[in-house]
């Protein structure tokens, strides 16, 4: 199996529903023809470099995944045919020094999903104001 990284933009006008259901729809397909999800990354919405399809903003998704080289090109064809996609990429990492760092990305997303959210911090306690004075005359 060869080690893989896609990323995807979603149209953003889409519903947080039915961007879910797009995300969900890729994972499940690389999982259908074989692949093994190792890490995903949401990056949420963000600003586009450049309008594509008249859109200013795309809610990026990343996954990191292992397959046979057969559902990259599936996955490709997904891509094209979905018109709520506005770009993606597949990238293959092949030399040892390139998998280095295909886990050293997938690590350091996944211990980012792990760590724990840190607790809100409360606000500090303000001291009571005096009233102020007023002058007298």
């Amino acid at each position: 199996m060869r080690h893989y990284e896609t990323m995807f933009i979603v149209k953003p006008t889409l519903t947080p529903e039915e961007i879910v259901e797009k995300i969900n729809f890729y994972k499940e397909a690389i999982i259908k023809n074989g692949g093994e999800i190792c890490a995903t990354q949401d990056m949420g919405m963000r600003n586009l470099a450049y309008e594509i399809n008249k859109n200013k903003r795309g809610y990026y998704f990343v996954v990191y995944f292992k397959s046979a080289p057969s559902l990259v090109i599936e996955l490709e064809r997904l891509y094209r045919i979905n018109e709520d996609i506005l770009r993606f990429i597949v990238i293959k990492y092949e030399s040892k020094k390139e998998q280095n760092a295909w886990n050293t990305m997938v690590d350091k997303v996944n211990k980012k999903a792990e760590a724990p959210k840190s607790a809100p911090v409360a606000a500090p306690e303000t001291a009571p104001v005096a009233p102020e004075a007023t002058p007298e005359a």
